[in-house]
């Protein structure tokens, strides 16, 4: 069974909670989702081309379609300051 994933609008974003654990399982998937949130920022920064990002707060899963600013070591910026942090995400698309 597929999971639902909500679509959220990114200026809702800051209005979520976020647990501090990490949604993945294995270090392979974290491996593949850093290799993934490096290509949305390449792709963010030289095309301004949006992508999905699919993540979970404390409530549900959810979905955004927005550009990939910049990447912290524990956090994705979005336009205008929102981000979400990278432990809370299962992928970008």
């Amino acid at each position: 069974m597929t999971p639902i994933f909500e679509f959220i609008e990114k200026e809702k974003i800051h209005l979520l909670s976020f647990p501090k654990s990490e949604v993945l399982m294995s270090k392979e998937e974290v491996h593949q989702r850093n290799l993934d949130l490096n290509r949305a920022l390449s792709l963010g920064n030289l095309e301004h081309s949006k992508i999905k990002i699919y993540f979970e707060d404390s409530q549900s899963k959810k979905v955004v379609e927005t550009t990939v600013w910049a990447i912290t070591d524990q956090r994705v910026i979005l336009k205008r300051g929102y981000s979400i942090p990278i432990n809370r995400i299962y992928k970008s698309a």
